[in-house]
């Protein structure tokens, strides 16, 4: 019984709630993003090389048709594809980087604490006993 109340009590932790729904909003954002690129970002730049985006592709090498009329030993570079998830990663991160920036401007400006009013240095002092001292 007692591992169940520690895990009870380790799960109803604040900061692991907290990781838990922001990793429920960043799986649902990864795929508002991915519909964005797919939907929209990659048919406008599609447009520019007459083809879809996400089938860009370079080949490297032909291969050959076999008995079976499969193509055999062709080598292709597929960019298109990586550029769609290049383009989703940037658009990611810079809506982290606006949301970090908010986050941070809302924030409290901490004020520094007011600074003590200097007292008399150790060579002051050293002076002052010293006098002190003479004059007695």
């Amino acid at each position: 019984m007692g591992m169940f109340k520690e895990f009870k009590d380790f799960a109803m932790k604040g900061s692991l709630i907290d990781i838990a729904v922001g990793f429920v909003m960043g799986a649902a954002f990864n795929k508002l993003v991915s519909a964005f690129t797919g939907g929209i970002v990659s048919p406008l730049i599609g447009l520019l090389f007459n083809a879809d985006f996400k089938d860009l592709s370079l080949t490297l090498k032909e291969g050959a048709a076999d008995e079976t009329g499969a193509i055999v030993g062709k080598v292709t570079l597929m960019y298109g594809e990586f550029l769609t998830y290049l383009i989703d990663f940037l658009i990611v991160a810079a809506v982290m980087f606006m949301i970090i920036k908010a986050i941070n401007s809302m924030k409290k400006k901490e004020v520094p604490a007011p600074v003590a009013p200097k007292g008399p240095t150790q060579e002051e002092l050293l002076a002052q006993i010293r006098d002190l001292l003479a004059k007695k």
